[in-house]
């Protein structure tokens, strides 16, 4: 479709998402999002907000959601690459609990759309990273909420060869296990 590859997860709704890339001796020049080609892939989702961060190596951002004021989020990675991961907090979703993760990087250029009712987060494994998302709605820190990172009911598979400390921030090294969360979505 278009200037996009859709590859579809094991988690319905969750996707990685190819760029076509066009270049030669002078660089590069692909589209990083184009509205047209997501609608014809079944993702209608409307984006408010962008955010950018820049993290050192074993810099480990997440599990994060927000309560209310859910937001889906399209990410890539610009500088460096990250290992990121999205968490399926849908109830009643066959794949509760479930976890993907995908290796993006500044070179592969791929990105991973991670749609509402999932929790997000991401493992620096280069030297620096630089992380760009698109959200569908606004950040709102009185309904910020978090799975916690390593949860072995969840089990997330970090990819930590090379990575001598796990940098967390404080709210990060205390946020709740799958079992003692709330959560608030329905699969629809």
């Amino acid at each position: 479709m278009g200037n996009f590859n859709f590859i579809e997860t094991k988690i319905k709704d969750l996707y990685i998402i190819e760029p076509k890339v066009f270049g030669d001796n002078r660089g590069y020049f692909m589209e990083s999002y184009n509205k047209n080609d997501f609608v014809a892939a079944g993702l209608s989702m409307e984006f408010v907000q962008d955010n950018e961060s820049k993290s050192k190596k074993g810099v480990l951002r997440g599990m994060h959601f927000q309560t209310k004021y859910t937001q889906g989020k399209l990410v890539r990675v610009t500088e460096g690459a990250v290992y990121d991961v999205a968490v399926d907090l849908r109830k009643g979703s066959p794949t509760f609990g479930m976890w993907e993760g995908v290796l993006l990087t500044a070179e592969n250029k791929k990105q991973f759309y991670v749609p509402e009712g999932f929790a997000h987060g991401f493992l620096v494994v280069s030297d620096t990273a630089t992380f760009n998302y698109k959200c569908t709605d606004f950040y709102a820190p009185e309904y910020d909420s978090g799975l916690l990172w390593n949860d072995p009911d969840v089990g997330i598979e970090w990819p930590l060869e090379g990575i001598e400390e796990i940098l967390l921030s404080e709210k990060d090294k205390k946020q709740k296990t799958l079992k003692e969360l709330n959560i608030p979505f329905e699969y629809k």
